[in-house]
């Protein structure tokens, strides 16, 4: 599969337009795009990075890194999925950055998503959904999503946010109504975000492979 999320970082490059600063996701797919971003680097303002990995990469490529409160709205952000359905919704936070590709995502105009043909599901949740939640309110939050979706939260052992916080993945789900069940979840105290991509969804969705598909 790696062929194929690099046939669909390096599709992604068509989206990037002379001046701009690209919001950049993060993920093995989107390593590819990061790559191929460096071949133009000279063309770009700069990015911003939803994670201290991508991050990393941009500046071992030269590519300045900018803060989202001084850039104010992005013209593009580019990043990978978990899953995506056919409405371009999705589930993220694999990589456990999903509050911060959200929050670059909702300050962006146009999100392009990134994915190999096996990310593609007719209906999410096979995929466990990710959930960033507050240290003290991993229990809490888990009973509370239990009793709301039946799903099963499992607490991501070992692993810590760049924001200083835990994931609870939800196993054995079916996500009829991704766009609900997203609000539904958020307002749950304790959860920082969900990692439904629904109410915002990705507005382009390249599909790697020979040649990469472009679902728009």
């Amino acid at each position: 599969m790696s062929e194929a999320k690099r046939l669909a970082g390096e599709k992604a490059i068509e989206f990037v337009e002379d001046g701009m600063i690209v919001g950049v996701g993060t993920g093995s797919t989107v390593a590819f795009f990061i790559d191929a971003l460096a071949g133009i680097k000279d063309r770009i303002k700069g990015a911003v990075s939803s994670s201290d990995q991508s991050t990393a990469r941009l500046k071992q490529h030269g590519i300045e890194v900018l803060d989202l409160n001084h850039t104010g709205t992005l013209s593009l952000y580019v990043d990978g999925a978990d899953e995506c359905d056919p409405h371009k919704r999705l589930i993220k936070g694999g990589g456990a950055a999903l509050t911060r590709e959200k929050i670059i995502a909702e300050a962006s105009k146009q999100f392009v998503c990134i994915v190999d043909p096996s990310k593609q599901v007719p209906v999410l949740g096979k995929f466990p959904l990710p959930v960033e939640v507050i240290p003290m309110a991993r229990s809490l939050v888990a009973r509370e999503i239990l009793a709301l979706t039946g799903g099963q939260p499992v607490w991501r052992d070992g692993t810590v946010t760049d924001n200083g916080n835990l994931i609870l993945d939800i196993h054995n789900l079916s996500i009829t109504d991704p766009v609900a069940m997203e609000r539904e979840i958020n307002q749950i105290p304790g959860v920082v975000s969900v990692g439904l991509f629904a109410r915002r969804p990705a507005d382009i969705v390249i599909v790697g492979g020979e040649p990469p598909i472009v679902l728009k």
